[in-house]
């Protein structure tokens, strides 16, 4: 075997591996031949469970994960900002309560959960892992309508699960972010502006560059649908989502679906769908526009364009700067529960990463549990997904470790003062982490800076006799000393000026 070959030629004296203490495949190797120590070794080595993943999932390390929680963080506080209040469901609903809602593809990709007992005896699951965080929503404010004040603001960051096929950036468990505004009897079209403005400031405070939200309102592709004679609900809705598929599938794809089996559009139907869909607007005035020289030739093309038309005078009142929305004519959303405004949000320079935050209006969705009426809008941020996109483009800072500072060890009787400078520093709201194992001082150094902990500290008995701490930046690769009555100071002034930069 080839870790035999390198272990002969990379050996000490003692027979191991040169710079490296005996480890299992040395004592397979030089164990004496057909030995039960041999055999023995070699059993427990097999009996090991590879340490593995499943596909679909993303496990970072820890810098990474400070990262990816900075970004959740961020969205979470502009959430707050517009006064959305924190909820959170449980990861298991009753199957027939997530299978309620008529969204096609997703649902066929739920995941069930059964005890080993249940299992045992042949019966079917009763629960099953949520598939996305609308349907847990819906369920939630039926439950506990009659607690909660309407118009409900709420926004909720956990994790959610489907049965994706494994390839790459396709995730089975990954987080979302939600918000959504739930009102009884009725909710202000104002609602469904608000939303845009939370998503700017969001992907603003990002800082992952330039980005447009695209907007349209299905009231207005189903208009239009019904004056080229398609009328029946259930073919708009396939209409629509064939629509929704131009950016990802094309011209010639859309066309032919629309020419073929199951709709047979005549050519010039299929052209007037395709001259349609692609509207887009440059500017607020320009989305005006286009939706006046729309033919408003019924009523439902005439209210989405007035609903849209409203939506976009109210964004612009909301603060949003018009160069990020557009109209996009073409985004009708694949889910049938969407009634209205529908959104989505795309980098501008990248494209290809598709839609980072999507939504829409919805009329009844609760309709399932309650026979209250109880409309809604919403967004979705696919959280995990978005970052590794981000990542993967490299459009994402390096991250800093949580711990600002690192108190080295000289002399094991000196510990209650590492200890205390600690907790001085700690006290100050400086994360500090304490070397508790002795160790040579540059090992120390060398962990800090691997770890990307800033300051390291040195307290040793020429520090401790002078009542002063030496500390070595590792960021600016400086070292000085300050007395301890001046460091926590000292350090704060950095690590402010470093955020002020980030920032």
């Amino acid at each position: 075997m080839i870790a035999t070959r390198v272990l002969r030629r990379n050996r000490n004296d003692d027979g191991t591996m040169a710079g490296k203490a005996p480890n299992v495949v040395d004592l397979l190797v030089y164990a004496p031949s057909h030995s039960p120590e041999r055999r023995r070794i070699f059993e427990d080595f097999m009996a090991l469970t590879p340490a593995r993943t499943m596909p679909g999932v993303m496990e970072l390390l820890p810098l990474d994960q400070i990262a990816f929680q900075s970004m959740l963080d961020t969205i979470r506080r502009n959430f707050e900002r517009f006064g959305f209040l924190p909820i959170e469901t449980p990861v298991m609903e009753f199957s027939d309560v997530l299978l309620t809602k008529q969204g096609g593809e997703t649902e066929r990709q739920v995941y069930f959960v059964q005890s080993t007992g249940t299992l045992e005896q042949g019966g079917k699951p009763e629960h099953a892992l949520r598939f996305d965080l609308t349907v847990p929503l819906a369920r939630y404010v039926a439950e506990h309508e009659h607690e909660l004040n309407f118009p409900f603001r709420r926004y909720q960051i956990q994790r959610v699960y489907r049965g994706e096929r494994a390839q790459r950036g396709r995730f089975r468990e990954f987080y979302q972010a939600d918000i959504d505004v739930i009102g009884k009897d009725a909710l202000s079209i104002r609602c469904d502006a608000e939303l845009p403005a939370v998503i700017y400031n969001v992907f603003r405070d990002l800082g992952i560059g330039p980005f447009t939200i695209w907007l349209n309102n299905r009231k207005i592709m189903r208009g239009f649908f019904e004056g080229l004679g398609i009328t029946d609900p259930e073919k708009q809705a396939l209409a629509l989502r064939e629509v929704d598929k131009l950016d990802k599938r094309g011209v010639d794809y859309v066309r032919d679906t629309l020419m073929g089996e199951g709709f047979g559009l005549s050519p010039e139907a299929a052209r007037k769908v395709l001259d349609f869909v692609q509207i887009r607007s440059h500017g607020h005035a320009d989305a005006l526009a286009k939706l006046d020289a729309l033919d408003a030739n019924n009523a439902t093309l005439a209210e989405g364009i007035a609903e849209l038309r409203q939506t976009l005078d109210l964004i612009r009142a909301f603060g949003v700067p018009e160069l990020h929305y557009a109209i996009n004519l073409s985004i009708a959303r694949g889910l049938d529960y969407y009634t209205g405004t529908v959104y989505e949000t795309t980098l501008n320079d990248h494209p290809q990463i598709g839609s980072i935050c999507s939504g829409g209006r919805y009329e009844d969705l609760a309709s399932n549990y309650t026979k209250s009426h109880l409309p809604g809008v919403g967004i979705s941020i696919g959280a995990t997904r978005l970052f590794w996109q981000l990542r993967e483009a490299k459009l994402l800072g390096a991250a800093q470790s949580t711990v600002k500072a690192l108190v080295t060890q000289m002399d094991e009787a000196q510990m209650p003062a590492y200890l205390e400078l600690a907790t001085q520093l700690r006290s100050a709201g400086i994360a500090t982490e304490v070397v508790l194992e002795s160790g040579k001082l540059a090992k120390q150094f060398k962990y800090a800076d691997r770890a990307g902990i800033r300051f390291v500290l040195v307290l040793g008995p020429n520090e401790i006799a002078k009542s002063v701490v030496t500390v070595k930046d590792m960021l600016k690769q400086d070292q000085f000393e300050v007395t301890r009555v001046e460091l926590v100071k000292t350090l704060r002034v950095a690590l402010e000026q470093a955020g002020a930069v980030r920032s």
